[in-house]
């Protein structure tokens, strides 16, 4: 029962699987780019290297000789993966997925042309000239991403045609990894987002989390709740949606499934094969497992007969508001922890910058999800990031 895993990226989402994990006796070995990263503080090691340094990430796979390999993050030399499953290496969700989740343009062409789910238009761009085609096919308004990114990162609306220069510049300075290239999206009149925790299993059914609402600054979650009220028809286009996707990428454990909601139905947007931060209000109890423990059982086999909502809930983050490589100073506390029905996680970043997540803020009980949402960002407002 005791496997050895190998966790690529660890931040938050990685430190919530990884107490999963030891919950569950496995031995965990966290790995990133930077020293006391936060999974990095509850696992038993932990390497440092550039994990899209191939040769680096061939080593370390080399060196510990890992059961399990889990991404947490975007910037990997994913393809790298099928080697590694060749060598009998569970690879999470699996290879394919990994590798093609990293990449926008992997998963949305999948997506739109392979499993043919409904998307926005869309077009690709390397140099400035085709995202000024790409736009002219999507029309204005319409959405710029960097082909990899996370959080948000590099991403900006185009309103009229003075932004595609400022949108391209922004897009590639929020790039991550070495890939240059950009996917601009025709904008949907979406009423509101969700994403659908949709776990995948190795002998049992996929199953579906309550869904998950949430709101966006900057490209990056600010608040999220569960359940989101939403039409049933809907619900189940989205859930056929994520099942045919998951499906058709294979391999277990908990996908983020973003969907926007129109009035005509769901259109597939993204997808992390991983925890998704929006996910982190199961934290406050809102399931009967959170998405860490679904994705650590998933991914060890062990049968999850179904995911029942046991209360409302929400989150909202903590940010950090300057940049500082100094062990960062957290007030507040006291005043926080007045607020019943309430709790707050500190992720032990030990840097910070400009609007960088330093802590989440979560409220639960039977009220409705917006008094919750306003019952977070209270208690997150307490706290405060020196």
């Amino acid at each position: 029962m005791r496997k050895k895993i190998l966790l690529l990226g660890s931040g938050e989402l990685g430190k919530e699987f990884v107490i999963a994990c030891q919950r569950l006796g496995q031995y965990i070995i966290a790995v990133d780019s930077y020293t006391g990263a936060p999974a990095m503080q509850v696992a038993q090691e932990f390497e440092v290297i550039n994990m899209l340094d191939g040769d680096e990430l061939d080593r370390i796979v080399a060196k510990h000789q890992p059961d399990i390999i889990v991404p947490e993050i975007e910037a990997i030399r994913t393809e790298r993966f099928y080697a590694y499953e060749a060598q009998g290496i569970q690879v999470v969700p699996s290879a394919k997925a990994g590798n093609f989740t990293m990449n926008r343009k992997a998963i949305r062409d999948l997506a739109a042309k392979e499993v043919g789910v409904r998307t926005a238009t869309y077009r690709y761009a390397t140099t400035l000239e085709e995202l000024k085609s790409g736009v002219h096919v999507c029309g204005i308004p319409c959405v710029v991403k960097p082909l990899m990114s996370s959080s948000g990162k590099g991403q900006s609306v185009i309103k009229k045609e003075e932004d595609i220069e400022k949108a391209w510049n922004y897009a590639l300075e929020g790039s991550r990894g070495d890939l240059m290239e950009v996917i601009v999206e025709g904008f949907i009149d979406f009423e509101y987002e969700i994403t659908l925790l949709t776990v995948t299993q190795k002998d049992g059914e996929t199953l579906f989390c309550p869904p998950i609402g949430h709101r966006q600054e900057r490209g990056d979650y600010q608040e999220s709740w569960q359940p989101m009220p939403m039409q049933p028809a809907h619900l189940k286009e989205a859930q056929q949606m994520a099942y045919d996707v998951t499906k058709a990428l294979g391999g277990a454990g908990i996908w983020g499934v973003e969907f926007f909601i129109t009035k005509e139905g769901a259109y597939f947007s993204e997808l992390s094969p991983r925890p998704h931060d929006t996910g982190m209000v199961t934290l406050a109890g809102t399931q009967n497992f959170s998405e860490f423990e679904l994705h650590a059982r998933a991914i060890l086999g062990i049968p999850i007969s179904e995911v029942v909502l046991e209360r409302n809930g929400a989150s909202a983050v903590v940010l950090a508001t300057s940049e500082s490589n100094e062990q960062p100073v957290f007030s507040g506390w006291n005043e926080a922890a007045q607020f019943k029905n309430t709790d707050f996680k500190i992720f032990g970043k030990p840097s910070t910058r400009p609007y960088r997540r330093m802590a989440v803020a979560l409220a639960y009980g039977q009220e409705d999800v917006t008094e919750l949402v306003a019952k977070a960002k209270e208690v997150a407002r307490k706290i405060s990031v020196k």
